[in-house]
């Protein structure tokens, strides 16, 4: 027996059936947690969004429109409610665990120490980005979303999402750089 697509679930959910709903989160929680944790950098508020991400495909079934996907529609809505915790006055900085943010194969132990260092550096300098371009490259180069997927999501063009990603490698090795520069002083 197959198992339903994400778009057949979604149409359920619009037809009030919860367990299509409850079927999509076990799909996709953890994804939109890494997701919410690589744009906001705190564990506790990316779970906090990841609930509120489904409230809001919950209370905008309506709006789920087939022909644009599901995985499109609904890192919109994870932008979205990322964008508008990003937009409040900050309260807790609470540091992400470097396994979270970033995967990694397993170093030898003497070369773990400057592994754990260059992924706190990287882990600095996405954060660093401005919000535009640190999601381009979270959807590009860790959710491996294709760049017209990264486009409809945006709102923008292919060749947009190609030079913001362009942009954001340039400054974000850049930063690391200057990082890595601190750090050695």
């Amino acid at each position: 027996m197959s198992q339903p697509s994400d778009i057949e679930l979604m149409l359920e959910v619009q037809r009030d059936e919860p367990r299509a709903l409850a079927v999509l989160f076990e799909r996709y929680h953890a994804q939109l947690y890494r997701y919410c944790l690589r744009l906001t950098g705190n564990p506790a508020v990316s779970e906090d969004l990841v609930q509120d991400v489904f409230m809001r495909m919950l209370r905008h079934r309506a709006g789920f429109k087939p022909e644009t996907g599901f995985a499109p529609w609904m890192f919109r809505i994870a932008r979205n409610a990322s964008i508008d915790h990003l937009r409040r006055p900050p309260r807790d900085n609470a540091e992400i665990p470097d396994e979270q943010l970033l995967p990694g194969d397993e170093d030898a132990p003497d070369e773990q120490a400057e592994h754990d260092e260059s992924v706190r550096l990287l882990r600095r300098a996405l954060l660093r980005l401005p919000l535009d371009r640190r999601e381009v490259l979270l959807l590009s180069r860790f959710e491996f979303k294709k760049y017209d997927e990264i486009a409809r999501l945006l709102g923008c063009s292919v060749s947009a999402v190609k030079v913001r990603a362009h942009r954001a490698i340039k400054q974000l090795r850049k930063i690391y750089q200057e990082l890595e520069n601190e750090a050695a002083t």
